[in-house]
């Protein structure tokens, strides 16, 4: 055997070393959940942007959502903030002065959020799979709350109401002891009416999400908001959508029907409804009725036919009101599940006003401020989107046992928030296993003790003004009433 040869034969075999994976820090996870959310520039394909244009849509969007994230009370240096996670992000911020970033806010803000409503909808579709329908049906609450503005010309102008403290009832809450009244006392004169914004929300019931909002000034009317919106938007199979007693009325009822989707709300002595049968559903605490007020029998439109269930919630028993004529497609159970999950609207409001500091808005400029609420609320709906995302990933491979799926219902916003908070003010850290973001989003939810004592406050006093909601007014339909029913075709009647 030649050496050249035995060599060749002794030589030790080269091992391929691994090469060690950069380490993962805050500014990477953070990274990956933005390419989630926005994949590519492609859906922004249809806008057409001036040729000085230097940022992408992407960015400035991101940037928004760092400048609604901020935890400062002044919105310049919110921005500023931001304009620092982003350099640290993207190596550069899309616009680095607070006048360029709200003009390019105030023009492009409702463009860009007609595109990522539908995208918001796909991504918790993705997300949740099966979990976004209760008993068949996806559930969408409708309800209304209000934010206060700063005093300034612009917010007064644009907000105020126009005929403040005119109407009957404000004049009967003024005050009636004689120390008290206004025109006698100069010392304590009265002050202007505080600017209010007008927040209309569409909310995902069982994922816990907000689907599309409307703002407006403080006298707007909630339920042409969600008119509005239901003609504007596109909506699941099998939407049911759930109000409080103030959405009541033949026009939105009507235009719910006719759009092939269904509506579930709670009724009272608010309301007039008419019955073709001689028995009282008072009494039978169900039936059908027809809602067919004189305005709509004027104009020859057909009556819409409902069923009226009552049901036991708590201490209190409700009156509820829906076009699903089928009792076993929707059960008094069912009611009862559906109007509980309802009152999440009224905390995710709480959490809009207190976790995010929207109840007092910072911009001093009517437009400026509805480009800050527009995108505070869609900065709630990502950060919350990412947390339901996180918690409901598999953790466990497939061979083992099958896992419940955890619950959107204890998604804590307060607790997510801190996790991105932290995360953002630590970009550049390299997280322990345990505390980095993916793990932070995965435990943000709520406490898991019992209470032994109501959350109430025990000093808050009882409204007066405030009556019970009574039972609605049931009658059976006139002749004349009857005969109009007859000439109707039964083509014509509403479903």
């Amino acid at each position: 055997m030649s050496r050249k040869k035995e060599r060749k034969q002794w030589r030790p075999k080269k091992t391929h070393r691994r090469r060690r994976s950069a380490p993962v820090t805050n500014a990477d996870q953070l990274r990956e959940l933005q390419r989630w959310l926005l994949p590519n520039e492609g859906i922004f394909a249809r806008f057409k942007f001036h040729g000085n244009t230097g940022w992408l849509p992407s960015s400035l969007i991101w940037l928004a959502l760092c400048w609604s994230w901020s935890e400062c009370g002044n919105a310049t240096e919110a921005f500023t903030q931001a304009v620092e996670w982003c350099g640290l992000m993207a190596d550069n911020a899309a616009v680095t002065t607070y006048q360029g970033f709200m003009g390019a806010l105030l023009h492009w803000t409702n463009a860009f959020l007609s595109v990522l409503w539908p995208l918001l909808h796909q991504r918790m579709q993705d997300v949740a799979g099966s979990l976004c329908m209760v008993h068949g049906w996806v559930p969408i609450a409708f309800d209304g709350s209000r934010s206060t503005a700063p005093r300034t010309q612009s917010n007064e102008n644009t907000f105020c109401a126009p005929r403040y403290g005119q109407g009957a009832t404000a004049k009967y809450r003024k005050k009636k002891s004689k120390g008290m009244r206004r025109r006698k006392n100069e010392k304590n004169k009265p002050q202007p009416q505080e600017p209010q914004v007008w927040i209309t929300m569409l909310w995902h019931m069982s994922l816990r999400l907000p689907w599309v909002w409307k703002l407006g000034p403080s006298n707007s009317s909630e339920r042409a908001h969600v008119m509005d919106m239901l003609r504007e938007g596109i909506f699941p199979l099998n939407t049911l959508l759930c109000g409080d007693a103030g959405f009541v009325g033949y026009p939105l009822w009507a235009q719910i029907a006719g759009q092939g989707t269904h509506f579930l709300v709670r009724v009272g002595a608010n309301v007039k409804l008419l019955t073709e049968r001689t028995d009282c559903i008072i009494q039978r605490r169900k039936g059908w009725v027809l809602c067919w007020p004189l305005a709509a029998q004027q104009a020859k439109l057909p009556p819409l036919r409902l069923r009226l269930v009552r049901v036991r919630i708590g201490q209190q028993r409700m009156w509820m009101l829906t076009n699903i004529l089928q009792p076993h497609r929707l059960t008094p159970k069912m009611i009862v599940d559906f109007y509980k999950l309802r009152w999440g609207i009224e905390v995710e409001f709480r959490g809009l006003k207190q976790t995010f500091g929207c109840g007092k808005l910072r911009c001093r400029n009517a437009h400026r401020l509805l480009a800050e609420l527009n995108w505070s609320i869609m900065a709630m709906a990502i950060a919350e989107l990412f947390a339901l995302k996180e918690q409901l990933a598999p953790t466990a491979p497939k061979s083992t046992a099958k896992q419940l799926p955890p619950d959107p219902q204890k998604r804590s916003l307060a607790n997510t928030m801190r996790a991105l908070r932290r995360c953002l003010t630590h970009l550049k850290d390299i997280p322990e296993q345990g505390e980095d973001l993916r793990s932070r989003l995965r435990h943000a939810v709520t406490d898991s003790y019992v209470r032994n004592s109501s959350k109430r406050a025990r000093y808050r006093p009882l409204n007066p003004d405030k009556k019970p909601l009574g039972d609605p007014e049931i009658r059976k339909l006139t002749q004349q009433e009857q005969q109009r029913l007859d000439r109707l075709s039964p083509m014509k009647s509403a479903a």
